[in-house]
C-alpha cells in the first residue's frame, strides 16, 4: 500500500482534541460555551437581493460556512482525482466493492431512521413523524480523517484494509455532500445565484485549466501554473453558493473540476503527491496547513456534546449508525458486489470488512454539518449531537472484531 500523507491522522487528532475540550466545557459551564459559539462579532445589513434575512457573523457561522469549505474542498479534490485520473481508485471494477459497501451503508442507515420515525407515529402524531423522517441526512457520511486514524490503530500501518476503508469513507462522505446539497429547504434557495460558480469554473477552465494546445508559448505555460486565478474563482464560487442558500462548506466544489491537474493518480491522500507541481496538488498542499487548526476549531465549536440532552433522537441516530449502516454494508453492499462479480482486495478478509463496517458506524463531520437544516429545534439537534458523540465508541470497539491474521503490506 502507498504511504498516506501524515496530515490525515493529524486531522483526526485535531478533531478529537477539539471535541473533547468542547464536551468538557459544555458540561461544566454550558452558558459560557454557548455564549462563545453564538457571540455576534458583526451584524451585517445586506440588500434583500443578496441576503433576504439579517446576517450576524458569529464564530460558529464563520467556521461552518467559511473555513470548513477548505476541508470539504480537500475531500472533493481526492474524489475528483479518483474518478477521472489514470489509475484512479474509483475507475474500473476495483470501484465496485467500495461503492456497493458505501451505498449499502447509506441505504441501511436511512432505512432504520425511517422505520424509527414510523414506529413513533402513533405516539407523536403523523406530522411529527414526518418531520423526524425528513432528518435522514444526519445518518450520512462520517469523517475520512477520523476513520483513517482509528483504522490505522485497528489494522496497523500499511494494512491493505486501510485502502478499502479510505475508499468507502470517501464515497460515503461524497454521498453525504450530495444529500446535504439536495435537501435544503426550497423556500431558502435562490438558484439563480448558482450561475456564479458555474461561470467561475467555466472561465477559469477556459483560461487556465484545460490542457495546453500545441505551440503554446512558455509564457502561456507559466501562466497556466499560476494559482491566483483558481483562488479568485474559488472565492466567486463560494459567494455564489452562499447567496444561493446552500451551505458555504460546499462552496469550492464547483471549481475543482476546472483546475489543471496531474495526468495520473498515486492513490488517495498519497504522500508522494507533495512532490507534484500541478495546480490542483499545489493548492491541496496549501490547504493542509490551515486545516489542522480549522478542524480543531470545528471540534471545539461544533463538537460540544451536552450529555444532559439525551433524548429519543439520540437512540434513533445510534440505531441508524450502529445497526442500519453496518448491516447495509455487509448484506446489501457485499451482496451487490458478489452479484456484479467484484472481488475483495488482496489480503482483505471478511473479518477485515466486518471491522471496516464497525469503524464506519461512527458519525462526525458531515452529520454535524447537516444537523442544523436537517432537524427542527435546538433540543432535537442537541440530542442528535449526543448520538454522534456516543457513536464514536464504535471505532475502538472494532479492535475486538475477530479477524484472521495477515502480514501488513509495506
Amino acid at each position: 500500500m502507498y504511504r498516506v500523507s501524515a496530515f490525515l491522522p493529524r486531522f483526526g487528532v485535531a478533531l478529537l482534541a477539539g471535541a473533547a475540550l468542547a464536551t468538557l466545557w459544555v458540561n461544566l459551564s454550558p452558558a459560557s460555551y454557548y455564549d462563545l459559539i453564538a457571540f455576534r462579532l458583526v451584524d451585517l445589513s445586506l440588500p434583500d437581493w443578496l441576503a433576504p434575512l439579517p446576517v450576524s457573523l458569529t464564530p460558529l457561522l464563520i467556521l461552518t460556512e467559511g473555513l470548513m469549505a477548505l476541508f470539504v474542498g480537500y475531500i472533493g479534490k481526492e474524489l475528483w482525482e479518483a474518478l477521472i485520473l489514470d489509475r484512479g481508485a474509483l475507475r474500473g471494477r476495483q470501484a465496485v466493492l467500495p461503492v456497493a459497501m458505501a451505498v449499502g451503508g447509506v441505504v441501511g442507515g436511512i432505512a432504520v431512521w425511517g422505520l424509527s420515525a414510523s414506529s413513533v407515529a402513533g405516539f407523536l402524531g403523523q406530522e411529527a413523524a414526518l418531520r423526524g423522517l425528513s432528518g435522514w441526512t444526519v445518518t450520512l457520511g462520517s469523517d475520512v480523517a477520523l476513520c483513517f486514524l482509528i483504522g490505522r490503530w485497528v489494522f496497523g500501518p500499511g494494512h491493505p484494509a486501510l485502502y478499502l476503508l479510505l475508499l468507502v469513507t470517501l464515497i460515503s462522505d461524497a454521498l453525504a455532500v450530495v444529500g446535504i446539497a439536495t435537501t435544503q429547504p426550497l423556500a431558502d434557495l435562490r438558484l439563480l445565484w448558482l450561475a456564479l460558480p458555474v461561470l467561475a469554473a467555466a472561465l477559469v477552465w477556459r483560461g487556465y485549466g484545460h490542457p495546453p494546445t500545441l505551440g503554446a508559448t512558455e509564457r502561456q505555460l507559466r501562466a497556466r501554473m499560476s494559482l491566483w486565478p483558481y483562488i479568485l474563482a474559488g472565492l466567486v464560487s463560494w459567494g455564489g453558493v452562499v447567496a444561493a442558500g446552500l451551505p458555504g462548506a460546499l462552496g469550492l466544489l464547483p471549481v475543482i473540476p476546472a483546475i489543471a491537474h496531474a495526468d495520473r493518480s498515486f492513490g488517495l491522500f498519497a504522500e508522494v503527491e507533495q512532490l507534484l507541481h500541478d495546480p490542483l496538488n499545489r493548492l491541496s498542499q496549501w490547504l493542509v496547513w490551515p486545516m489542522v487548526p480549522v478542524l480543531f476549531l470545528f471540534g471545539l465549536l461544533r463538537g460540544g456534546f451536552d450529555l444532559s440532552a439525551f433524548a429519543p433522537e439520540t437512540l434513533r441516530l445510534l440505531a441508524s449508525l450502529w445497526l442500519g449502516r453496518p448491516v447495509g454494508m455487509l448484506f446489501l453492499g457485499l451482496g451487490v458486489a458478489a452479484v456484479l462479480g467484484a472481488r475483495r482486495p488482496a489480503g482483505v478478509g471478511l473479518g477485515d470488512i466486518l471491522a471496516i463496517s464497525a469503524i464506519m458506524a461512527m458519525g462526525f463531520t458531515l452529520p454535524l454539518l447537516a444537523i442544523d437544516t436537517a432537524l427542527p429545534g435546538d433540543a432535537v439537534q442537541e440530542a442528535a449531537r449526543v448520538g454522534l458523540a456516543i457513536s464514536l465508541i464504535a471505532g475502538p470497539l472494532a479492535l475486538f472484531v475477530p479477524r484472521r491474521s495477515l502480514v501488513p503490506l509495506q
